[in-house]
């Protein structure tokens, strides 16, 4: 019997979604525009954040050695910066190799001559987040033999990471604002539906249907609406995504800035979780809405 009951009321929501085909068709036409827009907006943000993370990786501080550090202490240094919780990588430059890369920059040997047995050795360190760019520094000074002086970019690194967070947060914002479409666009073509069958409603009420059987049928077709929507969506976020990052991919200018963007195939899978997520969220919260003014006792 309940098995009964629940083909019954899922039946009737796919009815209802192919009698009403034009109000069908409208909705998942507005509702495809605005989750594609979503989609767009979701994968530039994750792919900026990306980018973003690859160069803040790249953002290192130098940690020189006292001149008075044996080989064995070097060496120990090394090993506890690696052992620092947010370092990504430690890379160990000797003297010799810092003082040709000093020479380089100068590109006059005369102004660096005598410093040969005054430079000392160093690590060039790499954090997994900027945020931890304070709290490592704070640790590796607190280790001996360590010059208290650390280059490092933290003005770079401060301002990717406010870009970082700006990026976000706008993208956090368009997202809820499209969403809060989404759901008013499912609302009002549920309300259309509902409006039509008000007498089929209110006989079903006075006969002692319950408000959840009532309710179901329509739910369902906002739900049909949604998931819909987010298939035919994907398909086209996948076309214009592949387009898109094959186009940048063979710019020139993107090319010497050396950062990646994630292919469609990395992201499909977080894509199609949370496009289904929100089809039916949307139209389980679009159904539940229209309908509530009709099911008041």
């Amino acid at each position: 019997m309940r098995y009964n009951v629940i083909s019954y009321l899922i039946g009737e929501g796919f009815r209802n979604t192919l009698k009403n085909k034009k109000s069908t068709i409208a909705s998942v036409t507005i509702m495809c525009m605005a989750m594609l827009m979503f989609g767009l907006f979701f994968i530039l943000g994750e792919n900026i954040n990306y980018m973003m993370d690859q160069i803040s990786q790249e953002q290192g501080m130098q940690v020189f050695i006292d001149l008075e550090a044996t080989e064995e202490e070097i060496t120990d240094i090394g090993a506890k910066i690696r052992a620092i919780d947010g370092v990504n990588t430690v890379q160990r430059v000797t003297a010799k190799e810092g003082l040709d890369e000093y020479k380089n920059v100068l590109n006059d040997d005369t102004l660096v001559e005598g410093l040969d047995e005054i430079w000392p050795e160093s690590y060039i360190v790499t954090l997994t987040d900027l945020e931890l760019n304070d709290s490592v520094q704070t640790q590796i000074k607190q280790i001996d033999k360590v010059d208290k002086e650390i280059k490092s970019s933290n003005h770079t690194i401060e301002m990717l990471f406010n870009i970082t967070r700006g990026i976000r947060l706008v993208t956090f914002g368009i997202l809820v604002i499209l969403v809060i479409i989404s759901i008013f666009i499912i609302t009002n073509t549920i309300k259309l539906t509902v409006h039509a069958r008000r007498k089929e409603i209110s006989i079903m009420k006075y006969v002692g249907a319950t408000n959840s059987f009532i309710r179901w049928p329509f739910v369902v077709e906002g739900i049909i609406i949604g998931v819909v929507s987010a298939l035919i969506t994907i398909l086209l976020v996948g076309g214009i995504y592949n387009l898109v990052t094959n186009a940048l991919t063979q710019n020139n200018t993107f090319q010497e800035l050396s950062v990646k963007l994630y292919t469609f195939a990395d992201m499909f899978r977080m894509l199609i979780i949370t496009y289904i997520i929100l089809g039916v969220g949307i139209g389980v919260v679009g159904s539940s809405i229209s309908m509530r003014k009709y099911l008041e006792v």
